[in-house]
């Protein structure tokens, strides 16, 4: 089992670990992929061992486009992980993908969180974070072949009303 490093903290992921390693083996070659249920065909973005929708346990990885909405967002003003001090203020997003958006019921979505960053990979700004902003995965190197899917914004206008906290 290979240890990485990310940002001072060493972190594992078994190999026997299915709800993890096919994850981050796709975020190695640039993919954002999310569990399909096999039972339903719905699209689920965190992990566990069964759909929320159906009773399945058989699910298999899917490509997504990585693109999306932020749905909601948290800003951490302070930090008790050392490799992140540096970072707070900073931005943790939950992304609502734009594949299955308001399914299987209006208000429901595939939604996954990463922090939110700029394009130098450094925490983005809190005056930039908002409900309803477009977003784009992009793919943070660590050390050793260690890769993590994270969100920046994207440029694209939003869909829709966009909301911060910042006044």
């Amino acid at each position: 089992m290979p240890v990485y490093e990310h940002r001072g903290q060493q972190m594992s992921v078994p190999d026997q670990d299915l709800e993890y390693t096919g994850y981050f083996d796709a975020a190695k070659e640039g993919r954002l992929v999310v569990k399909k249920c096999q039972g339903c065909g719905l699209l689920r973005g965190e992990p566990g061992p069964a759909c929320p929708w159906c009773p399945s346990q058989e699910w298999e990885w899917q490509d997504v486009s990585g693109k999306g909405t932020i749905y909601s967002y948290q800003i951490v003003a302070h930090t008790v992980i050392p490799g992140f001090k540096d970072w707070a203020p900073f931005a943790i997003v939950l992304v609502e993908l734009d594949e299955q958006s308001g399914k299987p019921e209006p208000g429901d979505g595939l939604r996954i969180t990463a922090n939110l960053v700029d394009s130098n990979m450094d925490a983005e700004k809190e005056e930039n974070v908002a409900i309803g902003k477009r977003v784009e995965v992009v793919f943070h190197k660590s050390e050793g072949d260690f890769v993590l899917p994270q969100f920046k914004l994207s440029g694209e206008a939003p869909q829709g009303p966009v909301w911060s906290h910042v006044t």
